[in-house]
């Protein structure tokens, strides 16, 4: 059984994920306590399939959007949840069965080692995984490096992230951006440009066909827009930041060796 934690909280947020949510928060439980997942406006009965599963699982908490506002969002509401209950970080988890739960509590323990970093998956992809999703993560990569003057990010869109959450909760109240699709790579530059030091653990990632109960709420055109305006708004405050993120990269301040 996980020993629970007052300070660490694992957060699942979901939306419209099918019966591989319930396979993904029971796989959580059984290597982290306590567990949230934030319903984000799911309408597929999965919301109370989870309530019900809640009743029966003390560690697990289920937190509601009636509608769905994207995943930066549920994150921001668990994350700011989660400080009024005490904690201080928070790792965030997809519901569709990608990330390795056996990897949570290294995650964790790399945090308790270095409360004042992210902690960010860098993804080990299969031979399945789909060529436009790897070639277009190689672009969105490139871009966030530039924007962060290579601060270390080691992949942009990965969503298994543990952040410091009141550093997560700074950098996205101060913009109306990243609460969707544009989450991990708006998130991602801001903590950078906070100064936030980094982690990078190399984590394998599973692409589930739907026969395998995969779900994805992916579009290739507007997630990319969202993406392309998000680097275009950044770029005149990226390049007024990049004397001092070097100065802080020769320094040393980037990252850190767990």
């Amino acid at each position: 059984m996980p020993v629970p934690s007052s300070t660490h909280l694992l957060l699942i947020p979901t939306y419209n994920t099918g019966p591989k949510v319930l396979e993904t928060v029971r796989e959580a439980l059984a290597a982290w306590s306590p567990v949230w997942v934030v319903t984000d406006g799911s309408d597929d009965g999965t919301t109370e399939q989870l309530d019900a599963l809640a009743a029966t699982e003390p560690d697990l908490r289920i937190i509601r959007h009636d509608t769905n506002r994207g995943k930066g969002a549920a994150v921001l509401t668990g994350a700011r949840l989660a400080r009024e209950a005490g904690f201080t970080h928070l790792l965030s988890f997809d519901a569709d069965g990608q990330h390795p739960a056996r990897q949570i509590a290294d995650y964790m323990a790399r945090s308790v080692r270095h409360p004042e970093a992210m902690v960010f998956g860098k993804p080990v992809f299969p031979a399945n995984a789909p060529t436009e999703r790897v070639m277009g993560r190689k672009v969105a990569n490139f871009w966030v490096d530039f924007q962060t003057a290579w601060w270390g990010i080691g992949d942009s869109l990965f969503g298994m992230r543990l952040f410091p959450i009141a550093d997560l909760i700074a950098v996205m109240e101060a913009t109306w951006f990243g609460r969707r699709y544009d989450f991990e790579c708006e998130a991602g530059i801001l903590l950078c440009w906070r100064g936030v030091p980094i982690i990078n653990v190399p984590t394998p990632v599973r692409y589930l066909s739907k026969a395998e109960g995969g779900v994805s709420h992916y579009h290739y055109l507007r997630d990319n827009v969202r993406l392309v305006t998000l680097f275009l708004r950044h770029f005149p405050g990226a390049l007024l930041r990049w004397p001092l993120l070097l100065a802080r990269r020769w320094k040393g301040q980037s990252r850190v060796t767990p």
